[in-house]
């Protein structure tokens, strides 16, 4: 039986030491992938003249499962934003953002079980409009939500909520203002709920959503939204189980789906030893459950937690001394 072929792509700043971690982590644990290497961001600008050289894209097309380290797009006019020009050219519809607790983090909360899924490709994210007035006094921008983009990421929270036997969805909004585009997509989420019986649906306007999940957060269990909601809202859920450095993304399409880490590059502390690689750890965990690995995933999950719990070599952010290779060296030790 041949190898599955990852097409990996280390990234900027930090990027290529917690990918480096994770791939270790991947290959002690058994998972006997092959490796496919590709260049994106400032070290492709760098290297080949462009943030998104042919043969990268390439190899995302060919190998379908990408695992991804932060990236990082130049300030300035004329660049594009690398992931969102990912989602776009692969289709990748749904960004899919669990949060658990880790015993042992400097996080305020304990038992927070959360996913928030987002609409990865229209809303405020189309690109669409964005034009600003010959004398700098108008700025516009065009929110595009279409019935196809909204039936399809509720019909996706339903069936993972279905899936991992999630209780509840709730759909966040803001119809009571922006009647339209949030109109449409809360229209359509009614009539996408009515198909999960089984499943309790909630709705919620996202200010109120916001307010709740700092003062409830255990009230929630799989969220839905639009793309500059779901930005917002993960990040928001991020801060509620210790910060970006505990929280994995994966973004999905019908043909391909990417997984990374979702901080930034840390330019920073690059070259330092320092980068808590759990992020992209967590990234790898979901791409083996997406692959059907989760036997795999469970092993790695539960090493990476008493890690964490039990303070072993952890990082400066998870309250240790330590860096980089001492986790993950901490993390192999647990799977031996």
């Amino acid at each position: 039986m041949s190898k599955r072929t990852i097409t990996v792509i280390p990234g900027d700043g930090i990027g290529p030491s917690i990918i480096d971690s994770a791939l270790k982590i991947l290959d002690k644990a058994g998972c006997d992938f092959e490796y496919e290497f590709a260049d994106a961001g400032l070290t492709a600008l760098e290297k080949h003249g462009e943030l998104l050289p042919q043969r990268t894209l390439d190899l995302i097309e060919k190998n379908r499962i990408t695992l991804k380290g932060p990236l990082t797009t130049p300030v300035g006019e004329g660049f594009t934003s690398i992931n969102v020009s990912l989602r776009k050219k692969f289709s990748l519809y749904a960004n899919v953002r669990p949060v658990n607790s880790f015993k042992g983090t400097q996080a305020r909360y304990e038992n927070i079980d959360i996913i928030t899924v987002r609409e990865n490709t229209e809303g405020m994210y189309s690109g669409l409009g964005q034009k600003v007035s010959d004398d700098g006094q108008t700025a516009e921008a065009t929110s595009i939500i279409t019935r196809q983009g909204a039936e399809q990421i509720t019909t996706f929270a339903y069936e993972l909520a279905r899936k991992e036997n999630r209780k509840k969805v709730t759909i966040v909004h803001k119809a009571n203002i922006m009647k339209s585009t949030s109109g449409l997509f809360l229209k359509v989420a009614r009539e996408v709920s009515l198909r999960y019986p089984d499943i309790t649906t909630e709705e919620m306007i996202v200010d109120a959503t916001c307010m709740k999940l700092v003062m409830n957060p255990e009230n929630f269990d799989v969220i839905v939204t639009t793309n500059l909601f779901g930005d917002i809202l993960s990040d928001l859920c991020a801060g509620l189980v210790g910060g970006l450095g505990m929280a994995p993304g994966a973004n999905i399409g019908r043909d391909a789906a990417i997984f990374e880490a979702v901080h930034g590059s840390a330019p920073d502390i690059a070259g330092k030893n320092l980068a808590n690689p759990t992020s992209v750890i967590l990234a790898s965990i979901q791409m083996l459950e997406y692959l059907g690995m989760s036997d795999k995933a469970e092993m790695i999950r539960n090493a990476v937690s008493a890690v964490i719990e039990e303070g072993d070599r952890t990082t400066r952010d998870l309250g240790g001394t330590h860096g980089t290779t001492d986790f993950t060296q901490a993390v192999l030790e647990r799977l031996s």
